[in-house]
């Protein structure tokens, strides 16, 4: 959402796709899952009253909006991407099969994820580390708004240290808010490494490809 207070700043997306582009001249395949915490946030209405399983479906439905935003902006500079969703709704978006997702990252297609795992009571977190394994990706590569895993939170504490490598069981002993447990956990349990870093780092995408940038590795 960019400076907006909520929805699709096109400014933003137009950033996210430039990181792509450039993470694609280095002849990666690459997935992707979006939340949809812009639009609508589950969790949030679920606390405040609302069924939660009704309020997680409707953030389900968010992170289709999300995604068919980013594939119409990345087919606009000629990058050619698949949308597969967790709910079934084929007129905008294919069914996620999994020897069709292998498929399309063969063919040098750009995978969007949308809807999560298809479960309510589960994070986008937990569906980019399950989509990880499924596709076996080498790496989990988390965008954020801070470059890195810090031992508090830097925006509101000045003193905030900034971790390089952490483990998995560290990250859960601390509560270390990165991803949710059950992605943690699943990532440690398949040995896919994580790396959090800054979407707002211009070149931060390709940078870690290159093995360059600031960043902290989950392993």
């Amino acid at each position: 959402m960019g400076d907006d207070p909520f929805g699709i700043n096109q400014h933003t997306i137009s950033n996210i796709v430039q990181e792509i582009q450039e993470a694609l001249d280095l002849k990666v395949q690459i997935g992707i899952v979006i939340g949809g915490g812009n639009i609508f946030r589950g969790v949030a209405l679920g606390a405040a009253g609302m069924d939660r399983a009704t309020a997680d479906y409707m953030g389900m439905m968010a992170t289709v909006i999300n995604c068919l935003a980013l594939q119409d902006t990345l087919e606009r500079k000629n990058i050619y991407t698949r949308v597969m969703s967790a709910i079934d709704m084929q007129e905008v978006a294919e069914p996620y099969i999994r020897r069709r997702a292998v498929r399309h990252l063969e063919k040098k297609r750009v995978v969007i994820f949308a809807a999560g795992t298809g479960n309510p009571f589960f994070t986008t977190d937990t569906a980019a580390t399950l989509r990880a394994n499924e596709m076996s990706c080498e790496a989990i590569l988390k965008g954020t708004q801070v470059d890195g895993i810090y031992d508090k939170d830097p925006q509101k504490h000045f003193d905030a240290v900034r971790y390089d490598v952490v483990s998995y069981d560290e990250v859960l002993q601390k509560n270390l808010k990165v991803m949710d447990a059950s992605a943690i956990a699943l990532a440690r349990d398949n040995s896919k490494p994580i790396i959090v870093f800054s979407l707002s780092e211009p070149g931060g995408f390709a940078g870690i490809l290159r093995g360059e940038g600031t960043y902290t590795k989950v392993e």
